[in-house]
């Protein structure tokens, strides 16, 4: 049992942050005061009531407790707490939401003690989830503890998390729920209904504790008693008041996301009485634990046969399973749809690092990013189609500086018969999106594991596309393939025109390369493997040797390679025809699906004619 410290009367903690909330968001003119007010007795009791154990001057110790802010607006709380403990000044508090400060609007990555950035409700219970789970993958004792508010408490990602956690059973994670009754723009779903809460979480097999939020010594019994507890995790639901202290906006609508005025601020630090600007809070130390560590090792070598035919999805799962050695510290999430995304191979062979997450897309990113923020390397599978679900999660990833690799299959109209419910036609756009990600669209079985390679050497967040149905390898495995570039697979001085795909389409323009040449028109051919950052070098040696470039991808036009290509290429006079999905897909053969989108073989080698009779 962790030993409890009351040296410092918690009370005197607490008037401190309350001042340190209310002058540093009247200073910034912006923030939310009152969502912070409400919070401070549960996470003062937290951080100097003994339950936490944190080196504060290491936050990347490897056996701190962690904590997150779910609801990441009350970050005028969190930076307090630190500076209670000791880690910022009060000069520092003014910088609050100042340029270049980290002490931004909500947390990122720039403040050194954030577990990762939130702020976009709903998420942070799942990032806990991951941070739970590596605990017991590393077998440490760290606690993760997550401050949810209750409006978030709606969002389907809270309760993609609440049943994930039950179901793995993590006793090391405690979430604690801020019942302050007022949203944004009024009361929540359920009030002050503490009951309702406590009956959800309960149906979830959360095991909870319902407490005044305000009651320090009750709050410290409750850690104590989440503590104590095993089996699952826990959940201490706590009813409190929102602007807590100040009298004129305590329980009342309208101040969320309001700042006090000057005037407003004196009124309010009368209220708060003597304030102790001196008084510190002292954290207890982790225990020194140490995870046993796997040695990096070399990787079996590739034995792919050049024209066998192999999908790219099952190279992705053997990819991982061959090079585990090399990256001890991967593991592997999936939607349950393993046995198509081909992850299986991984679980079979790697049960302990196999994380399955169910049909919960949302969760399964966020759990990714707690994976991240321990130095894992998560790569996160499921169909191309449904990443979209959980955009907003990979979205705010790349605000904790995310090393994350997420792996689509069931890429384009080409998988067939499913229909367009299970094709993945808007994945490229949405993941080029992300600041210095990386896009990678392999066509076949060597070029796809050594992009895995890839993706697991580089730093931060990469996307990476399968194919269903199976493809030649075309590649050596002697074959290297850089992020940022691409392989020029057919050239002549006489080229009248250069074809640029990636994926299912390489080998669509092959064969259009070879039906053309036997008309006599000789095109260039460029397997754009990696889509972003694109090889503007080499795009721009074919634009000038050839002056048209056709694009042709199994993917619609808007921010797919074709603009990927357009946008290398802007300042040349070069013209760019892209062929794209541009119909609304159906059920059928992949070839009859390419060719009715206009990306087969057939209607690529039309395009050169049709072009090179106006040129």
């Amino acid at each position: 049992m962790k030993e409890m410290q009351t040296k410092i009367p918690l009370e005197k903690i607490a008037r401190l942050v309350r001042y340190n909330i209310l002058t540093m968001t009247t200073s910034a003119g912006s923030g939310h005061p009152s969502s912070s007010l409400s919070a401070v007795e549960l996470m003062v009791g937290l951080l100097f009531g003994g339950a936490f154990r944190y080196d504060t001057d290491h936050p990347d110790h490897l056996n701190n407790d962690r904590l997150l802010f779910s609801k990441g607006h009350a970050s005028p709380l969190f930076y307090s707490l630190w500076a209670a403990a000791g880690k910022l000044s009060r000069a520092d508090l003014l910088t609050y939401r100042c340029f270049g400060s980290p002490l931004e609007g909500h947390p990122t990555a720039s403040f050194r003690y954030a577990e990762a950035a939130t702020g976009s409700l709903g998420q942070g219970l799942s990032i806990g989830v991951g941070l739970a789970l590596n605990a017991k993958l590393d077998k440490l004792t760290y606690r993760t503890y997550v401050l949810l508010g209750d409006s978030e408490m709606a969002e389907g990602s809270v309760w993609e998390a609440m049943a994930i956690a039950a179901h793995y059973r993590l006793d090391n994670l405690v979430a604690v729920v801020d019942v302050n009754r007022l949203g944004q723009r009024g009361e929540t779903m359920h009030g002050h209904d503490l009951d309702a809460y406590r009956r959800r979480a309960e149906a979830f097999a959360w095991h909870t504790l319902v407490i005044d939020g305000h009651d320090l010594a009750g709050i410290l019994t409750a850690y104590r008693q989440a503590d104590q507890y095993a089996g699952g995790p826990v959940m201490i639901i706590a009813r409190t008041i929102k602007g807590k202290g100040v009298s004129f906006i305590e329980d009342k609508n309208g101040w969320h996301g309001k700042t006090l005025k000057k005037e407003e601020l004196d009124l309010a630090l009368a209220e708060l009485g003597k304030v102790d600007e001196e008084v510190r809070g002292s954290i207890p130390l982790p225990r020194n634990l140490q995870p046993e560590r796997r040695p990096a090792a070399g990787a079996a070598p590739l034995s792919y046969a050049v024209g066998t035919p192999v999908a790219t999805r099952k190279a992705y799962g053997n990819a991982l399973n061959r090079l585990y050695p090399a990256f001890p510290d991967i593991v592997s999430l999936d939607g349950e749809v393993s046995n198509s995304t081909m992850a299986e191979y991984f679980k079979d062979e790697h049960a302990d690092r196999f994380f399955e997450m169910y049909i919960a897309e949302q969760n399964m990113a966020g759990v990714a990013l707690g994976f991240a923020g321990r130095g894992k390397i998560p790569f996160v599978s499921t169909f191309a189609a449904f990443m979209s679900r959980a955009y907003d999660q990979i979205r705010m990833s790349q605000y904790s500086d995310a090393n994350i690799k997420f792996v689509g299959s069931h890429a384009g109209v080409s998988i067939g018969l499913d229909g367009p419910s299970q094709m993945g036609l808007e994945d490229i756009a949405f993941f080029r999106t992300i600041i210095d990600g990386v896009v990678l669209y392999p066509c076949d079985a060597v070029s796809t594991e050594k992009l895995v390679a890839e993706a697991a050497r580089h730093r931060g967040i990469v996307y990476l596309r399968t194919t269903r149905q199976e493809t030649p390898v075309l590649y050596e495995p002697r074959e290297e393939f850089p992020i940022g570039g691409c392989k020029v697979l057919r050239a002549s001085d006489a080229d009248r025109a250069t074809l640029v795909a990636a994926g299912i389409t390489v080998y669509e323009a092959l064969t259009a390369h070879e039906d053309l040449r036997r008309e006599g028109i000789s095109v260039r051919v460029i397997d754009l493997y990696c889509i972003k950052p694109v090889d503007e070098k080499t795009l721009r040696e074919a634009a000038a040797a050839t002056g048209l470039l056709i694009t042709v991808e199994d993917h619609v036009p808007e921010g797919g390679l074709g603009e990927a290509v357009r946008s290398a290429l802007w300042n040349t006079g070069v013209t760019v025809a892209s062929l794209a999905v541009r119909k609304k897909p159906k059920s059928g053969k992949p070839r009859e699906l390419l060719d009715y989108e206009e990306i087969s073989a057939r209607a690529i080698a039309d395009k050169v004619r049709e072009l090179s009779r106006k040129s």
